[in-house]
């Protein structure tokens, strides 16, 4: 049983930016952390998405960047009280409707996705903050703008989560910051410097350090959220994770939209779970699938199956019998930067996709590329048994997987049980989805697994919170992540070094090898 918590979304638009400036910021600069999420208008050519040369991977994102645009962005702060016993966060979540004021594509596709979960076209068009992709304009270097936003949050210096994030990073680049590399070595290195912190990626750590059974965001954040009631239900030692809220009065509380998490349950009987839902965070059927997609006892349904696991894994010792190391357990090898081997020696097994547009017969999100298995991995317990994956059913994104996407319809139930399952499925789903709440998430994975590490006995350094994930990107049937450094032989894009004179003044960045 995990706890009901309510967490309060800021919501900020155009006609209360300015008003709102000076508590974002504020939040900005005394965090910790800042977990960000994007909601996006569309990613172009999927199967490009996951070319096998991750440079070309990056020229696909660098299109669909340059063509479309973020619909929103959420950023959640996370300040960590040192005046308390455990880990407890005051957190502070931002939710910002934007609007692009040059022309860009929007997918319908994209479309569909997020009128299904709840995103206001009329609000976004309405009331959308504005802003303009690429290198600067003058009307960009003063005043209250996102760009200026972006430039605060560099000037923070604190570290940046994201979750399977090397999406969120190209499009927030090429909309907040300046034109976009053409070389994936010169973004790298552009980003060493934007974020001298670190980045992480909690889709990486989920899978990496974590080892969960599945890695899908919200899955990932209710099984964090259940780990650490039981920790604290447990009353063992080291530390726990906690969180505090600000109590906002008017006018603040006039913009704030309050978000339940609800206390997952224990139902009797059998669990009617979705196995292809459970596994991938998706399923063919939507809302007309008959059997559950709540994460709450998807988790409760993998952790019976440790159980059982473990059973006859001790069962089986007594007996004499030695059960192989699953291929799920092989060491995870770290590779240098640019080095490349095949997706079948990962650890755990890639989550492998594939994508092509022009084939596809189910509508593909706006969203982030996640792959995905055909088999799940049990937590450090092997895996389960493989299901039958169609190309069809793999070709999803990864944020329509974080966000329980739906496909079209197939009639798969009576209209009174798919009225029931509908009824159903909204209560579940809560209205959760946003990008806002999404950071929230990333950055409740992200503190967890800070704590963790010190539970264990392993405090973080002042130069890294999670030491093994620090400046590793989550790369989509890879292998080995995607590191966030500067190599000897990359050079400077010219108009970042013109951008981080803006950032910190003419002169501050020091000995730049060379420009592009």
């Amino acid at each position: 049983m995990t706890s009901s918590m309510v967490v309060p979304v800021i919501d900020v638009q155009n006609d209360n930016f300015k008003e709102l400036w000076p508590a974002m910021v504020l939040a900005i600069k005394t965090a910790s952390f800042i977990a960000l999420d994007t909601e996006l208008s569309g990613l172009g050519n999927r199967k490009a998405l996951l070319a096998e040369c991750i440079e070309d991977r990056y020229k696909a994102i660098c299109n669909a960047a340059r063509t479309r645009s973020i619909l929103s962005l959420g950023f959640a702060c996370y300040k960590k009280l040192e005046n308390k016993d455990d880990d407890t966060y005051l957190v502070q979540v931002y939710n910002l409707t934007l609007l692009c004021s040059e022309e860009y594509v929007i997918e319908p596709q994209s479309v569909q996705f997020l009128v299904q979960h709840g995103f206001d076209f009329n609000k976004q068009y309405a009331e959308g903050v504005p802003y303009l992709r690429g290198n600067d304009r003058r009307v960009d270097a003063h005043g209250m703008n996102m760009r200026m936003l972006f430039v605060e949050l560099l000037r923070a210096r604190k570290p940046l989560v994201l979750h399977n994030g090397l999406i969120d990073m190209v499009f927030l680049y090429q909309c907040f910051y300046a034109q976009l590399p053409d070389k994936l070595g010169t973004f790298t290195a552009d980003l060493s410097q934007m974020f001298p912190a670190g980045i992480y990626d909690t889709k990486y750590a989920t899978e990496y350090e974590l080892r969960f059974a599945a890695s899908y965001l919200e899955y990932a954040y209710k099984k964090c959220k259940l780990d650490n009631s039981k920790s604290i239900e447990a009353g063992g030692g080291g530390r726990h994770l906690f969180l505090e809220f600000c109590k906002y009065s008017a006018p603040l509380s006039n913009y704030v939209d309050y978000r339940p998490c609800l206390a997952g349950f224990s139902p009797d009987g059998l669990l009617n779970v979705c196995q292809r839902f459970s596994a991938y965070g998706w399923c063919p059927n939507g809302s007309q699938c008959p059997l559950s997609h709540d994460t709450d006892l998807i988790i409760q349904h993998d952790e019976k199956e440790k159980k059982k696991k473990r059973k006859r894994k001790r069962k089986n010792s007594s007996q004499g019998k030695v059960e192989g190391a699953p291929k799920s357990k092989q060491p995870h090898m770290e590779l240098k930067q640019d080095q490349v081997i095949p997706d079948k020696d990962t650890k755990p097994p890639p989550l492998t996709e594939l994508v092509d547009g022009a084939q596809a017969q189910i509508p593909e999100s706006d969203e982030k590329m996640e792959t995905k298995v055909e088999t799940k991995v049990e937590e450090g317990n092997g895996v389960r048994e493989p299901q039958a994956v169609s190309a069809d059913e793999e070709m999803k994104t990864d944020k329509e997987v974080e966000r329980n996407g739906v496909s079209e319809p197939q009639p798969l139930a009576t209209p009174d049980a798919e009225k029931k399952e509908e009824s159903k499925r909204k209560k579940l789903e809560g209205g959760t989805h946003r990008a806002g709440f999404d950071a929230f998430m990333t950055g409740y994975i992200f503190s967890y697994a800070a704590t963790l590490t010190e539970r264990v006995g392993k405090p973080p350094s002042a130069e890294s919170w999670l030491p093994e994930c620090l400046n590793k990107v989550y790369l989509s049937g890879k292998s080995v992540p995607m590191q966030i450094v500067k190599s000897t032989f990359s050079k400077s894009f010219k108009a970042h070094l013109h951008k981080m004179d803006v950032v910190w003044g003419k002169g501050v960045v020091s000995k730049v090898e060379g420009t592009v």
